[in-house]
């Protein structure tokens, strides 16, 4: 049995016979998310579009919380962790532009669900989660899925991961009070970095690194995320376009 499928019937609790049932419900919940949520909001990227339509959110959270799969909201992982909801994600990745020959690294990867979007779009995803069951379980559901262009391991995202290095687009899917510098290092020359920053206010910012290497930075909307963890609560880090490139913020 194909490995998409056996995890198709695990996922469902399902017999063969009800999993073209299923599919179909599936496949029409993923275009409604993405009409009402994603296009009804502005964003019309045709490759952020096609991957929120192919990868199967409802595999990305937990059994209890299938039937909330395609809502507009966040939902618990556990240990607790979030999964965003489907406009942020596709947001944060229309921000960060990937596309074929893009490497990514996906800081914060809970579930796995943000990596998969990616991983649909670029050529190479390497994630990190924190949280060494996350990251196990993320890393097994990728692979049931048949992601063999993403690489999760546990560790604190705040560093980076500097082995495969530089990266076309990093992502974080947890806010940390301010922006890790190792991240910024690790950006190749063109390369966004997208993050949530911010204590109890949190706004969404990409930094982007130019030929010359400075950077620029612009803010989006306030969102909320779970705050980052690990190294970054030792940092007192200030504003890296400030510091490095004061001529570079708009």
């Amino acid at each position: 049995m194909p490995r998409l499928l056996a995890f198709t019937l695990l996922v469902y609790g399902l017999s063969p016979s009800g999993l073209a049932h299923a599919d179909k419900d599936a496949v029409q919940a993923r275009a409604h998310m993405v009409q009402l949520q994603i296009v009804a909001r502005g964003i019309r990227d045709p490759g952020v579009l096609r991957a929120m339509s192919k990868v199967p959110r409802h595999a990305f959270v937990p059994a209890a919380q299938r039937g909330r799969a395609y809502a507009d909201r966040p939902l618990p992982i556990g240990h607790g962790q979030t999964i965003s909801q489907p406009y942020i994600v596709a947001l944060m990745t229309h921000l960060g532009r990937p596309h074929r020959g893009s490497k990514v690294l996906d800081v914060g990867t809970g579930s796995g669900y943000q990596a998969a979007v990616l991983a649909e779009l670029a050529d190479s995803v390497y994630g990190i989660e924190i949280i060494c069951p996350l990251a196990d379980s993320a890393r097994s559901r990728l692979n049931q899925l048949g992601y063999e262009n993403v690489t999760i391991r546990c560790g604190d995202g705040y560093e980076g991961w500097p082995e495969h290095a530089p990266f076309d687009l990093i992502i974080l899917a947890a806010a940390p009070p301010e922006v890790p510098p190792a991240l910024l290092a690790q950006l190749a020359p063109g390369g966004r970095l997208v993050l949530p920053v911010g204590k109890e206010q949190q706004q969404l910012v990409v930094y982007e690194k130019q030929r010359t290497g400075g950077l620029i930075k612009t803010g989006h909307e306030e969102v909320r995320f779970v705050p980052m963890t690990g190294k970054v609560q030792e940092s007192t880090v200030s504003d890296p376009t400030k510091r490095d490139s004061p001529k570079a913020e708009k």
